[in-house]
């Protein structure tokens, strides 16, 4: 068997076992920045299956990102207060598109490539982002990477695989009328 697969199997675990590892990595990420700058990726197997290599130029990013939904402006008047619309909203994006592009953001000379969970608790969630300096030699000379030279702020153009996910660009069909071409076509159906 693979390395790899071996790996993978790992996190396919029963959940008690893998508990006391998880427990201590996220005693430490709690203490840690929202946005920070790690050496390794934690989950190899899915990091190499969205693209990683180990090689300059490929920077990986831990972000921390709070769960839960989202306040509405409150009204001035005229309305009931359970019809103000205070409770009970989610954001039109994802926690994984929020963190991508704070991340962005933060590192601006680096472009997103993918991003993955990694793992949560009962106030936030922790993904892993592989970023790319698009203007590095070893970048340059890649032919599996260097289109992203030429495709700046993916993030915040909602161009990563997370993002198209989240704004239902992935969907084709029937059931995918109301998101093409964007959130706001047709008389904002889409979300």
């Amino acid at each position: 068997m693979g390395y790899y697969k071996y790996a993978q199997q790992k996190y396919n675990q029963p959940k008690e076992k893998l508990d006391e590892l998880w427990q201590q990595r996220l005693i430490e990420w709690r203490e840690q920045n929202a946005v920070e700058k790690i050496d390794n990726p934690t989950r190899i197997p899915k990091a190499r299956q969205k693209g990683y290599k180990s090689k300059e130029g490929i920077v990986m990013a831990r972000v921390k990102v709070n769960k839960g939904g989202t306040k509405r402006p409150r009204l001035d008047a005229g309305r009931k207060p359970k019809n103000a619309g205070q409770s009970r909203y989610s954001r039109k994006k994802s926690k994984q598109v929020i963190a991508e592009q704070r991340a962005s953001r933060k590192f601006s000379n680096l472009e997103v490539l993918d991003s993955y969970w990694v793992a949560e608790d009962g106030n936030r969630k922790w993904f892993e982002l592989i970023m790319i300096n698009p203007d590095h030699p070893e970048i340059q000379s890649d032919d599996d990477l260097k289109w992203i030279s030429e495709n700046r702020d993916r993030a915040e153009r909602g161009l990563t695989p997370a993002a198209k996910s989240s704004r239902g660009q992935d969907n084709k069909g029937t059931g995918a009328e109301k998101v093409r071409p964007s959130q706001s076509a047709n008389g904002n159906t889409g979300k």
